[in-house]
């Protein structure tokens, strides 16, 4: 019963700690910390890649080769950024390596969330909606694409998408500025 309870706080405390925390406990050994990790960071991270790609297959094989990166090279894992900004470097050097090696596909085939109203008109209207913002994301040259997404989905600064992209903080304000102009031109306020 007492060892139960010892896992039972040492699970609370692994829960409760920074990634950068449990990056440098998983480094030490401790799987439960890499559970915690992935837990809190697939969602996003695959989010973010298939948004990349646009193509579920694709994205499901580069969501497996960053996880697959993130385990071979946590021993050279330094706390010198956030771990989110380590962990999307690695899933923008394998979205750079997919579009160096093939010419990018069309139009991303991504499904909106649902949406929080059961009404079949505003469900139709926000699907709508967001299909357009899925496309008009899509059709963003490659560089702004991620930065937009960076900065959105995951609410990175400036400075930290400047380290995952491997550009100046003003080539990022740059991106997301035209990425901006170009989504506001393409979604024009109803």
């Amino acid at each position: 019963m007492e060892a139960d309870t010892l896992a039972a706080i040492n699970d609370t405390a692994v829960a409760d700690s920074t990634d950068e925390a449990l990056m440098q406990r998983y480094v030490g050994g401790d799987c439960a910390a890499f559970d915690v990790l992935y837990t809190r960071h697939r969602g996003p991270l695959y989010r973010y890649l298939l948004r990349g790609c646009g193509d579920r297959d694709l994205a499901g094989e580069l969501f497996q080769d960053v996880w697959t990166r993130v385990i071979r090279s946590r021993k050279r894992y330094r706390k010198k950024a956030r771990f989110t900004t380590w962990l999307f470097t690695i899933a923008h050097n394998r979205l750079v390596d997919h579009y160096r090696r093939q010419r990018p596909r069309g139009e991303a085939s991504v499904e909106p969330p649902a949406p929080p109203s059961d009404q079949p008109e505003i469900r139709a209207g926000q699907c709508e909606a967001a299909q357009r913002l899925h496309a008009a994301i899509a059709d963003l040259p490659f560089a702004q694409r991620e930065a937009i997404l960076l900065k959105e989905e995951r609410g990175l600064s400036l400075a930290e998408i400047a380290d995952v992209t491997g550009v100046g903080r003003e080539t990022v304000k740059s991106r997301l500025r035209y990425a901006l102009a170009k989504l506001r031109e393409a979604l024009p306020h109803e």
